[in-house]
């Protein structure tokens, strides 16, 4: 594998930072994020060391569902400002090199968007095809329903036609009809659009939904993905579909496309996410092992997204009842904790009891992982949720800039939560002053990760390790190596690998600089703190450990 054709492959080793305008900044002290305080903070976003900003919905909306219930694809919701505000945020983030993909919330609209007011007023309108109608309701699975606490069908009654309209998720969501050629005619524009003001890609919400709910007009539903992914080419060779894909691996692997990754550039791995809780849960490698040892290899130039939350609760459907339970135990016990029986409501900081160590060594684990990581804003500073706030909206609060909050000058929309989390102990401005705050090790981490580019290009091998709680990797590109160990449990552990083709190098320790020298035999001894990680670079003795790295050209 020669890196030197690669350099336009940004997405391979991006850091990817997740937020939402309206609980970022706000510049206008209305209690609202906007645009303006958003453009406001790039630099501190830029000197944490993220490359590519994903911004949650921020087009017009009713905000019934936090911004995914849309009433004009090609605007901004006013209370975010104006599309002025987004161009000028677009070209400072530009200026400081930093990419920005959007969510593309396209398999359903608002109940109150033009098309559909169309749409219901008469069977005869010409947008009415643009939604999916039934005379009557076909027959729910109800363990296929999405929000189990507030619907009970995919199938809504419009009274006025006497027809029912699919709706995957909310019956106010109603879905578009992606086998209509000018409803993809439409999302095509809307791509188009938004590209041409900047955007390097889409984070495609709910991709099954999007493609599984069509007519027969479009025979094969992934041609619908391929042909969003050729237009996307056409306008610029290095734009991107992230998809949140939530399958198992060998469906998932087909959201790809082809071997060349017509379709989605990257996907979501939520097997690897939910598998690594367990492993938290249990203080045991072997979940997340497993995972990774039954992870298919995407296609050339795709890459799988690594994440531990997100914006959502943290869905824990791909376990097993047992196993759901036993992280339910372990990470969030009380009821008011979980969300729709299969998962959780809660932020990374809170799940780990505020354990510095446990934290840090679980972000380190996730920007070493095989894949590209993407973080959810305030993970750097260890954002607490709100419990009081309904549903999914527990983790989507206020980011929180100083003691005295300094998200807004007025009182925020959104209540920040109180206690061990409130913002006069977890905020930007002390973090920034500690050297041994996690802001400082998401520093750290990000800046390493950026320079082992072998972790986003190499070959990937879990090792077998003689310690339970340790799992250890190593990655492989172009005669470099890089292995990386974690130390799940809250006892000190002394482990033994043997490393193939390694013999008499040095191990340099990445996060510490300490050395460790593999033997003859190929074998070498490491020792790990309690929760510890290490981030070995190997070497011939003589070779500085800088000098003994993947070299892009």
């Amino acid at each position: 594998m020669r890196l030197t054709q690669t350099s336009d492959l940004w997405w391979k080793n991006a850091v990817v930072y997740c937020l939402d305008v309206e609980t970022f900044k706000d510049g206008n002290d209305d209690g609202i994020g906007d645009f303006r305080g958003l453009t406001q903070q790039i630099d501190y976003l830029a000197g944490l060391g993220v490359t590519c900003l994903w911004l949650m919905p921020f087009f017009p909306t009713p905000n019934r569902d936090d911004g995914y219930d849309i009433t004009d694809f090609y605007s901004i919701d006013p209370r975010l400002g104006t599309l002025g505000d987004f161009v000028e945020f677009m070209r400072t983030a530009k200026d400081r090199g930093l990419r920005v993909i959007a969510d593309l919330v396209v398999n359903h609209t608002s109940d109150q968007h033009p098309w559909f007011k169309q749409a219901r007023s008469s069977k005869d309108n010409p947008f009415r095809d643009w939604y999916v109608w039934s005379d009557t309701p076909e027959p729910d699975d109800p363990k296929q329903v999405v929000f189990p606490d507030k619907e009970n069908s995919f199938w809504e009654l419009d009274k006025d036609s006497g027809q029912y309209y699919l709706h995957s998720f909310y019956k106010h969501q109603p879905d578009l009809n992606v086998g209509n050629p000018q409803v993809r005619d439409e999302i095509t524009r809307i791509l188009g659009f938004w590209m041409e003001l900047g955007l390097s890609g889409f984070r495609v919400d709910a991709v099954p939904f999007l493609i599984q709910n069509v007519s027969p007009k479009l025979p094969d539903p992934h041609d619908f993905l391929a042909d969003l992914r050729a237009f996307m080419s056409r306008r610029e060779g290095s734009s991107i579909l992230l998809g949140e894909v939530n399958v198992p691996y060998d469906e998932a692997l087909t959201y790809f496309g082809d071997g060349n990754g017509t379709e989605l550039t990257m996907c979501f791995d939520f097997i690897a996410m939910q598998r690594a809780w367990l492993s938290l849960a249990r203080s045991e490698a072997e979940p997340l092992a497993s995972a990774l040892r039954e992870r298919p290899k995407p296609p050339k130039d795709c890459q799988w997204a690594m994440f531990l939350r997100n914006h959502d609760e943290l869905t824990l459907d791909k376990l097993t009842d047992e196993e759901r339970q036993e992280v339910f135990d372990a990470f969030g016990p009380s009821p008011d904790m979980q969300i729709y029986g299969r998962g959780l409501r809660r932020r990374l900081p809170t799940m780990l009891g505020g354990d510095l160590r446990r934290i840090k060594m679980a972000y380190s684990l996730l920007f070493s992982l095989p894949g590209t990581p993407v973080i959810f804003y305030g993970e750097e500073i260890g954002l607490g949720e709100n419990l009081e706030a309904e549903g999914r909206m527990a983790v989507r609060i206020p980011m929180q800039w100083a003691p005295e909050g300094g998200f807004s000058k007025a009182e925020p929309d959104r209540e920040m939560p109180g206690g061990a989390y409130a913002p006069e102990r977890i905020n930007v401005a002390a973090q920034k002053r500690d050297g041994d705050s996690l802001l400082r090790w998401f520093q750290l981490l990000i800046e390493r990760y950026r320079e082992c580019p072998e972790l986003a290009w190499g070959e990937k091998r879990v090792l077998d390790c003689d310690h339970p709680a340790v799992l250890a990797h190593r990655c492989d590109a172009d005669g470099a190596t890089v292995l990386v160990v974690h130390n799940l449990s809250d006892t000190a552990a002394d482990i033994e690998l043997t490393l193939e083709g390694l013999a008499h190098c040095r191990l340099t320790d990445l996060l510490t600089d300490a050395v460790f020298d593999v033997g003859e035999d190929e074998r070498v001894e490491l020792p790990l703190d309690p929760h510890g990680s290490r981030w070995l670079r190997a070497s011939a003795p003589d070779v500085p450990p800088e000098d003994a790295s993947v070299k892009s050209q």
